[in-house]
């Protein structure tokens, strides 16, 4: 490792899509209980770090326009790890978003886990995965799946993670210009709270459907005209409590070809589904 002084790193905040979300009951605590499949994808947002030796400042730039700074969950992930560090020391980071607020890709979850990566090796605070992945439960339900860096099947809250080998597949990936609150979608009286379980043998042979997307297309006409554009070139679904809606294909020039015949009121992307992180390839050189 370099000396504390020149430390830094560069790592991917990888997105992921939620191939299939089934809710299949509520707790009495409130929280819902589901099953997902969490497919990772090689497109995300980047960060930087850099440590700062000489105080225990978190510094990141640019700040988010809406979201106070220690609200943050880059520095809300920053400030859980720190009492571990050996000796006090803070770091400076740098995003650089691609990812959508609210699009139900795990933008904001998979910069934490990044963040908690990286600060475990520059901080040198030695916490193995799964310490690092039920710090990141405390910060939101999807960190974990990113910390752990595999596409996973979830299940309980979404803290339940299994590895899951998904067939290779590109994603065209349209992200509607609105912004969905999952807890305002996970609370609305019209969410189907009672769908039964499904093994993963039944999902990879027949799929699944997401129980928010009759909601949130109902309640979102961007999402509505989405899902309708793409639905004429394969099995459109929305991710997560949404907005964004993706389509699967077998290579990238298929994926690539629709994107190119996309109206211009819409926005999006292709990436490939990858079953393992890069952030983690990065970090075992």
């Amino acid at each position: 490792m370099t000396s504390p002084n020149t430390a830094s790193l560069i790592l991917p905040a990888p997105a992921k899509l939620n191939l299939f979300l089934h809710i299949t009951g509520q707790r009495d605590d409130g929280y819902h209980t589901l099953q997902t499949v969490f497919q990772l994808l090689d497109f995300g947002d980047e960060l930087s770090f850099s440590l700062r030796p000489n105080d225990d400042n978190i510094h990141l730039s640019p700040e988010i326009d809406g979201v106070a700074h220690e609200d943050n969950l880059i520095v809300k992930a920053a400030r859980l790890l720190q009492p571990h560090c050996r000796t006090p020391l803070g770091a400076n980071i740098t995003l650089h978003k691609r990812l959508p607020m609210g699009g139900g890709i795990g933008g904001g979850s998979s910069n934490a886990a990044t963040t908690l990566l990286a600060l475990n090796q520059l901080w040198q605070t030695d916490l193995s995965l799964h310490q690092l992945a039920a710090m990141g439960r405390r910060l939101g339900a999807d960190v974990p799946v990113f910390v752990e860096g595999r596409s996973a099947w979830a299940e309980g809250i979404g803290e339940e993670l299994q590895a899951i080998e998904l067939p290779e597949k590109w994603y065209l990936v349209i992200t509607p210009n609105c912004h969905v609150s999952t807890a305002e979608i996970f609370s609305h009286k019209d969410l189907t709270r009672d769908t039964s379980n499904i093994t993963v043998a039944a999902f990879l042979e027949q799929g699944g459907h997401n129980d928010c997307q009759p909601l949130v297309r109902s309640l979102f006409s961007e999402v509505a005209k989405a899902l309708d554009w793409l639905s004429q070139f394969g099995d459109a679904k929305m991710t997560g409590t949404g907005a964004c809606v993706f389509a699967p294909f077998d290579n990238k020039a298929s994926a690539e070809a629709v994107l190119a015949a996309m109206p211009t009121s819409l926005t999006g992307f292709v990436a490939k589904g990858v079953n393992q992180s890069k952030v983690h390839t990065l970090l075992n050189r």
